[in-house]
C-alpha cells in the first residue's frame, strides 16, 4: 500500500467514507483495488469477493481484521503484511499504532485509520441496533 502515488492514497481515504464518484474512479482508472478495498470496508461482500478472486488477498485479510477476525490478523503478520498489521490496529483505535504511524511520517495513513475507525465503528453500531436491520 505504501507504493502508491500520495494522490491515490488521499483519493482512497475519501473513497473509504463512501465517496462514491472517487471510489468510481479508482475502480475505472488504474486502481480497482483500491476501490474495491474502499467498497469492502463499507461491508460490500461483492467487493471482498473481488479482492479476493482478484490476487489480492492483503487487502481482503485487511478488510476482515479490522472487524476483528483474529485469524485474517494472524495470516497478515504470517506473511509479514506489516504495513497492514499496524494500519488494521489503528482502524481498530490501538494508539500505539497510531503512534507508529506518526513517528514513521505516515500522516496520510494516520489519517486514513481514523476514516476506517469511524467507518468501522459506524458499521459495529449499525449491526448491533435492531432497528437498522433490513
Amino acid at each position: 500500500m505504501l507504493n502508491y502515488p500520495i494522490k491515490i492514497i488521499i483519493a482512497f481515504g475519501e473513497a473509504v467514507t463512501g465517496n462514491l464518484k472517487i471510489m468510481n474512479w479508482l475502480l475505472k482508472n488504474g486502481y480497482p483495488e483500491l476501490g474495491a478495498l474502499a467498497n469492502a470496508i463499507q461491508t460490500s461482500f461483492t467487493a471482498y469477493d473481488w479482492l479476493v478472486k482478484n490476487k489480492f488477498p492483503q487487502y481482503a485479510a485487511f478488510c476482515s481484521a479490522i472487524y476483528n477476525d483474529k485469524n485474517a490478523m494472524s495470516w497478515l503478520k504470517k506473511y509479514k503484511f506489516n504495513f497492514l498489521v499496524t494500519l488494521a490496529e489503528a482502524s481498530m483505535g490501538e494508539e500505539n499504532a497510531y503512534t507508529e504511524l506518526k513517528q514513521e511520517n505516515y500522516l496520510p495513513f494516520y489519517i486514513i485509520a481514523k476514516k476506517i475507525q469511524y467507518v468501522r465503528d459506524q458499521k459495529i453500531m449499525d449491526q448491533s441496533d435492531y432497528h437498522k436491520f433490513r
